[in-house]
């Protein structure tokens, strides 16, 4: 039987920097296990082919949440990469690090290590910023590229002048000191190309003799030998190819996702022991937290009809495609290199928030009601708006003992009051901005949630219609205290209770934070290999806040 000294399960933006970074000393043997293909795909590199990756089978989960208590009767579409480099190789490219209260929140609830001082270091290690940032916060020589939004649109000047006229300030770095205000976005698109965790640790660590990683590989199940994990089990090829097992001498590393890290652990006998039992799975260790506590960021989409300017939505038609896609050919530059959304806006949703508790994104373009990815025929400008830090939690659960099976996730979107509140209080502030004074020359009329909608209830209502995840799930195998039911791993990301098992993945966050998830979930992948290798962590930021 072959051996390894790490095994990682899952190729995506957690195993990528895992991989490059547990080898790069020559000595350990690393062995990296995806269940899909490689990231060979050239949507996967043009920026615009997120549209098209969004349902592709072949490199996606396409996942399909339950219908939720303010879903409207909806079970909504979850992707989730399937490929080399994760969700990072199908995602928006958008980078986006979150607040300091954020990671401070996670250090108050027992988590030795993890405050704000503590991960700034790891996130300038693992950036190279290409733009504006003080370099007290920025990284400019590490593996990740991030770029901001080279794409100058009037639509996106008058949104951003927009939101200056109602107070909110224009914040050329929302990854630097403090995140409120508007600016153009900052994402991971590099001479017109994504910068996936794969091209970014993953391939240059494949060139090494150490690494071996093996596509199609569909993990069933950890083997553990009394409380430790030895190895692990997988068909090479899918639900039919030939079932085979490897050994990890030293640590097994789950690193499969917010929905794919609990359910494996579930399947290999580690969860709540009532939900095993159902599904005739023998209990091996008795961890209630497995799988519960799913957050996600619920937006409804605000959307204006526009005049007198051309909108993306008549930008990729026609001959005007074939010209943007020349554009593109000979300068990586143009529609086909940019991201879905190109404005972001942080701010509160009422006098009393500490810090921004919505995040809103603008794009001069329209989707058709209920496909998300898909272009409208008609101009439009759409506003995304969520609640960054909400209160609602949900679950990840086997449906079968089938390792093949989707698992069952339910999000419980908007079930706690605060998140109703804030959920308004976003579609609020998207229709002011989209009516501001600067758009008025664009601006023909509001859509979507439309002018008869005014009270707060209506105002729900029409999120419960219209509400769509943003691709950002998390805390399914929190981070916490031996003592905290729902703990599943501690602050070194070690389950708890079991030996050679760790979780690194957005799993392991113990509350949502306020950002896209992608640049967090790296930033825990680059803490956890010095932690791995019993490096020393570098020294905490030395920051006037905390002084």
């Amino acid at each position: 039987m072959e051996t390894f000294d790490y095994v990682i399960i899952g190729a995506g933006s957690a195993g990528s920097v895992l991989a490059n970074r547990l080898s790069e000393d020559g000595t350990a043997r690393v062995c990296v296990l995806e269940a899909g293909p490689s990231d060979w795909h050239p949507y996967i590199h043009l920026p615009a082919g997120f549209i098209k990756t969004f349902h592709m089978k072949s490199i996606n989960w396409a996942y399909q949440q339950e219908v939720g208590p303010y879903t409207g009767g909806r079970s909504i579409y979850a992707p989730r990469g399937k490929t080399l480099g994760g969700s990072s190789s199908i995602n928006g490219h958008i980078y986006n690090r979150g607040q300091r209260q954020d990671f401070d929140t996670w250090a108050q609830m027992g988590n030795r290590g993890w405050g704000y001082p503590d991960i700034l270091p790891y996130f300038r290690r693992m950036e190279r910023r290409v733009g504006e940032g003080d370099d007290t916060y920025r990284g400019r020589d590490g593996k990740l590229t991030v770029t901001t939004m080279d794409w100058q649109d009037p639509l996106c000047e008058a949104f951003m002048d927009g939101a200056v006229s109602l107070g909110i300030p224009r914040n050329p770095d929302y990854n630097g000191k403090i995140q409120e205000g508007v600016s153009y976005c900052q994402r991971t698109i590099q001479n017109g190309l994504r910068v996936s965790a794969a091209t970014a640790y993953l391939h240059p660590a494949r060139k090494r003799a150490n690494v071996d990683v093996r596509t199609h590989a569909h993990v069933t199940g950890i083997v553990l030998e009394g409380k430790r994990a030895v190895g692990v089990r997988y068909h090479r090829g899918g639900k039919y190819g030939d079932p085979l097992e490897i050994r990890a001498n030293k640590e097994v590393i789950l690193s499969g996702g917010a929905y794919n890290s609990p359910q494996l652990l579930q399947l290999s006998g580690v969860g709540a022991p009532d939900l095993l039992k159902s599904h005739g799975i023998e209990v091996q260790h008795a961890l209630a937290g497995v799988g519960e506590g799913l957050q996600d960021h619920y937006a409804p989409r605000s959307v204006a009809r526009v005049k007198d300017i051309r909108t993306i939505n008549e930008m990729r038609r026609g001959l005007s495609l074939w010209v943007e896609a020349l554009k593109w050919a000979t300068t990586r530059r143009g529609l086909l290199s940019l991201s879905p959304t190109m404005v972001y806006c942080f701010w509160r949703s009422g006098e009393t928030a500490e810090s921004s508790d919505l995040q809103l994104t603008f794009t001069p373009a329209s989707y058709k009601e209920g496909v998300q990815g898909q272009l409208e025929d008609e101009p439009g400008m759409t506003v995304a708006s969520w609640q960054q830090r909400p209160e609602s939690r949900g679950y990840v659960r086997i449906r079968s003992a089938d390792p093949f099976a989707a698992p069952i996730i339910q999000t419980n979107y908007l079930a706690e009051e605060l998140d109703r509140r804030v959920v308004v209080a976003g579609m609020k502030l998207a229709r002011r901005l989209l009516a501001s004074e600067p758009l008025k020359p664009y601006y023909a009329y509001e859509d979507f949630p439309g002018p008869k909608v005014q009270s707060d209830d209506e105002f729900l209502a029409a999120a419960t219609e219209r509400g769509t995840t943003t691709f950002h799930p998390g805390c399914t195998c929190r981070m916490g205290p031996a003592d905290a039911p729902w703990a599943v791993v501690d602050d070194q990301l070690r389950v708890h209770g079991l030996q050679g098992l760790r979780v690194i993945d957005a799993s392991i966050m113990p509350r949502m934070i306020s950002a896209n998830l992608n640049a967090a979930t790296l930033m825990i992948a680059d803490k956890a290999s010095d932690m791995i290798r019993g490096k020393t962590a570098p020294a905490a930021a030395k920051l006037e806040e905390y002084a």
